[in-house]
């Protein structure tokens, strides 16, 4: 069956849907009841009589019934109280308005408004492609917020007076303490969208006016990226992958928290997963789970830190590790000698840029001598948002914008901008793309390396003729894949020579 869009024909309850096996939806204009082969006359009738019109049958296989019941309801019911609370047009603004006034929830007999308003807030943020939600208490008011392709966004203000009801809530899913409320806590639960699954990693913080409460969004069912699809040029992906061809070394992803790097790294494991290598991994949570692929989650409070799980690992004759951070000296050290004795690592360290691993390791007391012998590339990205291809509007950029990507100022030159309309819920941007730079060893680079050159003139030699961050950002913005506001926030400007095209 095509794609359908159920817009006058009343909608059937997920539950009904799901128990019955009939689906009331709009196709070419006609009201159709996609059914189950084996569906029971008694609900077809019954799904008759709520559709109020003249109606078509069509039986389908179970497999075809399943991936229709996905692409109807995914976007529109979490689960059944989600559907009853915003399924017949009630928003999130007017569920909150409607929760019960008294002083504590939890003292009520009956939970469901909180259920279906957590059930809401989930349901809103799935459909919104949020990764992360926020629930923020303050003096007068609970803040509810979507982390959109990257930004914060306000999404709904709630009365203070919810704040421990609604934590307490999400904490019972997460089987947290609620007794504990003094103590950062976290823990994780699963919800399914028919044939989708989503996992929400919950962590709780106290603060002044109560617990903060954030909820990361991971669809276990998505599929991952190829390396081709990460938004290299081909210079930068070529280097990248034959980096992952060698047998042994060090390659790092490098970036602050949320710029993809884990993304890099599953895309790379899943090029390397061809069944001829044994592929270990350690990692701070197991974000994906990747068939064929041994995955091991860090674990503080038993002792299972990344330099144990990574020591451990070795001795299971690995070909190729995964460290999901480098964090401390130890880590650092284990990840050098495992190159040494012919392993290909993987890993993340946090800099700002390619070249300042480096330093970051050998600030943690690696030699200069094993760091040029072992690494053998380094990318540093961050994700930048995508213009809204509906609404973006082109424009004349001042001087200043201009000489702040790295550009001479000169005439004819046409940036674009975001406006904002209903495909982009008046955001301006739609989805993300990647920022990349590649640092590639050299014999050069190993010596100056060797020799403790300062960042500088390393970075001044790996990008002669390779593209840094910034560059990488600017043929974005020329192109009009994005804005220069979005470059700037997230790049830092170049101050000592402009560029030309």
């Amino acid at each position: 069956m095509s794609e359908a869009d159920p817009i006058t024909v009343p909608r059937l309850s997920y539950s009904f849907a799901r128990r019955y096996g009939v689906i009331a939806l709009e196709q070419d204009g006609k009201a159709v009841l996609a059914t189950l082969k084996d569906a029971p006359l008694d609900a077809i009738l019954e799904a008759r009589r709520v559709v109020g019109q003249p109606v078509q049958r069509e039986p389908m296989d179970a497999a075809e019934f399943e991936g229709l019941m996905a692409r109807i309801y995914a976007q529109g019911d979490l689960t059944e109280t989600a559907e009853t609370a915003l399924g017949n047009g009630t928003d999130l603004n007017s569920l909150a308005d409607n929760l019960p006034r008294t002083s504590d929830l939890l003292d009520s007999d009956d939970d469901a408004p909180v259920i279906k308003l957590i059930n809401g807030i989930l349901q809103e943020a799935i459909k919104t492609r949020a990764s992360d939600i926020h629930i923020e208490p303050y003096e007068n008011r609970l803040a509810v917020r979507f982390r959109i392709d990257g930004a914060l966004r306000d999404t709904l203000s709630l009365s203070p007076r919810l704040a421990s009801v609604l934590v307490s809530r999400v904490k019972v899913m997460a089987r947290l303490d609620i007794a504990k409320k003094r103590i950062p806590q976290d823990g994780r639960f699963s919800l399914n969208l028919g044939q989708r699954a989503v996992d929400v990693r919950v962590s709780t913080l106290p603060s002044q006016y109560g617990e903060r409460l954030v909820m990361r969004l991971l669809e276990k069912t998505s599929s991952l990226m190829n390396l081709s699809d990460l938004g290299m040029d081909d210079t930068e992906l070529e280097a990248f992958t034959k980096a992952l061809k060698r047998p042994n070394g060090i390659i790092l992803v490098t970036g602050p928290t949320g710029s993809g790097k884990t993304t890099s790294l599953y895309a790379s494991l899943t090029q390397l997963n061809d069944g001829s290598r044994n592929i270990l991994t350690v990692e701070d949570p197991v974000e994906y789970a990747l068939d064929g692929i041994g995955q091991t989650q860090v674990n503080n409070q038993v002792g299972m830190s990344f330099a144990a799980g990574l020591r451990a690992i070795l001795r299971q004759d690995p070909d190729v590790v995964m460290v999901g951070e480098i964090r401390d000296p130890e880590t650092a050290e284990i990840a050098v000698q495992a190159s040494l004795t012919g392993h290909l690592v993987l890993s993340t360290v946090h800099t700002n840029s390619a070249v300042a691993a480096i330093t970051r390791l050998r600030d943690m007391g690696i030699e200069p001598f094993l760091l040029a012998s072992t690494v053998t590339a380094i990318v540093a990205q961050r994700l930048v948002r995508r213009l809204c291809p509906h609404c973006k509007v082109a424009y004349e950029p001042v001087d200043r914008e201009v000489m702040d990507l790295g550009l001479k100022p000169q005439k004819d030159l046409r940036f674009f901008k975001a406006v904002g309309c209903a495909q982009c819920h008046q955001i301006g941007y739609v989805g993300r793309l990647g920022l990349y730079e590649t640092v590639v060893m050299d014999d050069t680079l190993r010596g100056m390396i060797h020799d403790g050159s300062r960042e500088v003139d390393m970075a001044n030699h790996a990008f002669q003729r390779r593209k840094n961050l910034l560059q990488s950002g600017l043929g974005h913005v020329l192109s009009g894949l994005t804005s220069a506001e979005e470059v700037l926030r997230v790049c830092r400007a170049k101050t000592d020579a402009d560029i030309e095209i």
